[in-house]
């Protein structure tokens, strides 16, 4: 009996060095109260005072607020769940920076056909109003005064060349180019290989530098660009304004590979060499891409003796990074370019689109609730016209189709992309720039052995060089 008290009072005075009053500079928010219970308010000392023993303990899924021993400050806050879940997946990253997909996105790998690109979305243009501010930067199409512009839109677009007209999710392209059909590469489906003038002459440019440095290269297979005006292209959310492109991987020989696993066969240094071309050659917005080719072509790249510090600025550089991780991208290259001069025509043009009635057309989204009727009073149009420009049947809708709507006047409310403004190509190093002019077409499943020396410290990224034909790089 005599121990038995000893141990509680023992107890009882840990518990009361415990649970010590702390001083509080601010009222605790207030807690609501279990039901039949009340709440002690703030800074009363019975709040603080602890409980007699063999009193019962709180229950299950109640907080229990014991403070530390010797406090000098006001208590922390607990971290909420989205705190925690960020601490807890940043340390996962830490351990593990590039974790293998799930079996749930491996699966969709498994299915999803080649062009597939659900979930790519535009990076880096934002909506603007109709008439946006003056550009501070450079105009791409210093050449037009907006007098000048007018005129030639009234009388003749098709002066005026191509142009990318809206987002690559919400838009359509005029005057579009189709990809010519060559020995260098195979144009899959000629019906939706059409892209503005400066998105095919890029593709042209970056095929013809891998032919010239493997003379023996296969044809590269050119798959999906867009419809010839352009919108929604189906199953994609993108490719609708001209500016993105498919391209198939190199292989060993012609015949495309159909395994799963497409980095275990994939000409390793053929694919970087096209990645390489497209980075210094062409003005590319992104490139998507599965990450476990990125991993390959990585690889071979710092074993090549390519710069470490170049090659993390378009792979590892988070949001500004050029290659990008896609899910369904593990057998091709889906590649967005800049177009400065069709960008900036479209952008120009948009509030001049009533001119032309047979232009003066918006992208619209169902939504849910959406009706034809209801769409075309909104949008000042009518029923037989959007059904006409969407070759309908019949008026039912589905949420996520993508409308043309014809427009009766000027939209007053169509967000258009802001000014344009071309960043600088991220050239590498020019000392390593000799190590790509190697033309030895057997070298290419395996990896060279240079001895190449320490390399120095990165120079400043030189600007665009190389402009498609009329496009004006005036600062």
């Amino acid at each position: 009996m005599r121990s038995s008290l000893l141990i509680l009072l023992f107890c009882a005075g840990c518990a009361a060095r415990v649970v010590t009053p702390v001083p509080v500079s601010a009222p605790a928010p207030t807690q609501a109260a279990p039901p039949g219970e009340s709440v002690p308010p703030a800074g009363d000392p019975a709040a603080a005072t602890p409980a007699p023993a063999g009193a019962q303990a709180p229950a299950t899924g109640e907080a229990q607020v014991v403070a530390p021993a010797s406090v000098s400050a006001a208590p922390t806050a607990m971290p909420s769940p989205a705190e925690v879940a960020a601490v807890v997946t940043d340390a996962a990253m830490r351990d593990n920076p590039c974790p293998a997909g799930t079996e749930a996105e491996e699966d969709e790998d498994d299915v999803s056909a080649a062009t597939d690109d659900e979930g790519v979305s535009e990076e880096g243009e934002l909506q603007a109003p109709l008439a946006p501010a003056a550009p501070a930067g450079p105009l791409y199409t210093a050449d037009l005064s907006d007098e000048a512009l007018t005129e030639a839109w009234k009388k003749d677009p098709a002066t005026l060349g191509s142009m990318s007209i809206g987002f690559v999710e919400s838009g359509r392209q005029l005057n579009s180019h189709r990809v010519p059909d060559d020995k260098d590469w195979l144009v899959v489906s000629p019906e939706i290989a059409w892209g503005t003038e400066e998105t095919v002459n890029y593709v042209v440019a970056a095929i013809r530098a891998v032919r010239a440095q493997y003379p023996n290269v296969p044809p590269l297979r050119v798959n999906r660009l867009s419809t010839k005006d352009g919108g929604y292209l189906r199953p994609h959310k993108s490719h609708q304004n001209g500016r993105d492109v498919d391209l198939g991987f190199y292989y060993p020989t012609a015949e495309p590979v159909r395994e799963r696993e497409r980095e275990r066969y994939i000409d390793v240094a053929m694919n970087w060499a096209l990645v390489r071309s497209l980075v210094t050659n062409t003005d590319v917005q992104m490139i998507l891409v599965d990450k476990r080719v990125q991993k390959v072509l990585y690889d071979y790249a710092v074993g090549i003796g390519e710069d470490k510090a170049w090659l993390d600025s378009l792979f590892n550089a988070g949001f500004n990074s050029v290659i990008k991780h896609a899910r369904r991208h593990r057998d091709h290259f889906h590649v967005r370019f800049f177009n400065a001069r069709a960008q900036e025509l479209g952008r120009r043009v948009a509030p001049l689109l009533a001119l032309q009635p047979d232009q003066n057309l918006m992208m619209y989204k169902v939504r849910n609730g959406d009706t034809l009727g209801g769409i075309a009073m909104r949008h000042n149009s009518s029923v037989v016209a959007i059904k006409k420009a969407n070759r309908m049947r019949n008026t039912f809708l589905s949420i996520g189709r993508r409308l043309v709507i014809p427009l009766k006047g000027p939209c007053t409310h169509c967000p258009i992309p802001p000014p344009v403004q071309l960043p600088p190509r991220r050239m590498p190093p020019q000392t390593q720039a000799p190590a790509l002019v190697s033309t030895t077409p057997e070298a290419s499943g395996k990896l060279p052995n240079p001895c190449t020396p320490a390399a120095p410290a990165p120079t400043p990224m030189a600007g665009p060089t190389g402009a498609p034909s009329g496009l004006s790089t005036a600062r």
